[in-house]
């Protein structure tokens, strides 16, 4: 019980602290900083490395704030939908996390329904890399609601902030598009 009272917590910070924050994530056009991050995958453990994903095709990368809180499941559920879709035009979809970090294999299994990885990112690095981080009231530092698309060459196709999940998808999924259909 202690435990969701916690989430409830970080959700009620992450939805105070986006209403207010100004954005800032890397641009589009910028080189996407490479990085390794322990990872899981059906409940799996895994190390994900962004190099060697793009060597396969573009990729979604999305940062969300915590496992097992509302938006960020809700977000996980449509990624894990639109899963193979990706995959048809070559994308590797990736969710990253700072918040939770213990729990991204039961939140790669039960929430991302064995769809796609999740990689814990202690501390916000990665997120801070992408300049995609915030700090909690209690001095925590957790990422925004910011997805990516990278092309293979490195170059970010898309760069999108929102508190709220619901555009995330179709956003990335027009971003990879054109990014197939440019490269036909």
């Amino acid at each position: 019980m202690a435990r969701f009272g916690t989430y409830l917590a970080q959700a009620a910070t992450i939805l105070a602290f986006s209403a207010s924050h100004a954005l800032a994530a890397l641009p589009e056009g910028a080189k996407a900083p490479d990085f390794r991050l322990q990872a899981a995958l059906a409940g799996k453990p895994m190390t994900f490395s962004l190099a060697q994903a793009l060597r396969q095709g573009p990729v979604v990368l999305y940062f969300f704030p915590a496992a097992f809180t509302q938006g960020c499941t809700l977000e996980a559920h449509a990624f894990a939908e639109a899963t193979d879709d990706f995959r048809k035009l070559n994308a590797t979809v990736i969710g990253v996390t700072a918040g939770n970090a213990d729990r991204v294999a039961e939140f790669s299994k039960l929430e991302c329904r064995d769809k796609f990885a999740v990689a814990a990112d202690p501390g916000a690095k990665v997120a801070g890399e992408y300049q995609t981080q915030f700090k909690t009231k209690g001095g925590t530092l957790l990422s925004e609601r910011t997805s990516f698309v990278i092309a293979p060459d490195g170059k970010i196709l898309l760069s999108y902030t929102d508190a709220n999940p619901e555009q995330h998808i179709r956003k990335t999924m027009d971003a990879v598009k054109a990014w197939h259909d440019a490269a036909k």
